[in-house]
C-alpha cells in the first residue's frame, strides 16, 4: 500500500512492475466501465430534457416604467411598445414609480394604469389588477391571444 501517488508515478510503478493499468486480468471488467454507463444514462437524461424543453413555448415579460408625471406624449411611446411586444405574444409588466412624496397620490398612478390598460384592452387582457408594493404601483398584461413567432 503506497497511499495517494500521482497519476504520472503510478504509471511509471505500474510499468516497471509490468502490470496493465486499468485491467486486472481479461475476465474482469474495464474500471471505468462504471463511469462510461453513467456517462452514457446521463446524455440519454439531457437529450430527454432537451426534447421536452423545444416543445415548451417560454413567455418573455417586459417590463415599462413610468412615472405619475409621465405625459401622454411620452406614455404614448411606452403604450406602443407594449402593444409591439404584447403582439409578438410576451406578457408586459407595467409598472409607475413614485418618488418623495407622490406616494400620496395613489389615484394618479391609478388612473395612468387604467388609461393604459383601456388603450390595450383590444388585445391584452389585465392579468394582474394594479396593485401598490413598496415606492411603485405595478400592473401585468397578457396577450389575449398568444401568437407564436
Amino acid at each position: 500500500m503506497l497511499g495517494v501517488v500521482k497519476t504520472s508515478d503510478a504509471l511509471r510503478m505500474a510499468q516497471e512492475a509490468e502490470l496493465e493499468s486499468g485491467r486486472s486480468s481479461s475476465q474482469c471488467r474495464s474500471a471505468s466501465l462504471p463511469g462510461d454507463e453513467f456517462r452514457e444514462v446521463s446524455l440519454r437524461a439531457d437529450q430527454e430534457r432537451a426534447g421536452s424543453a423545444e416543445s415548451q413555448t417560454k413567455i418573455e415579460v417586459k417590463e415599462i416604467r413610468l412615472r405619475p408625471k409621465t405625459n401622454e406624449h411620452h406614455r404614448g411611446f411606452k403604450v406602443r411598445d407594449a402593444r409591439r411586444w404584447l403582439e409578438d405574444g410576451m406578457k408586459v409588466k407595467v409598472r409607475i414609480r413614485f418618488r418623495g412624496r407622490e406616494i400620496t397620490y395613489p389615484e394618479i398612478a391609478l388612473n395612468d394604469l387604467k388609461a393604459i390598460a383601456e388603450d390595450l384592452s383590444d388585445i391584452a387582457i389585465v392579468e394582474q389588477i394594479p396593485s401598490l408594493e413598496g415606492q411603485s404601483m405595478l400592473m401585468i398584461l397578457a396577450p389575449s391571444k398568444i401568437k407564436k413567432k
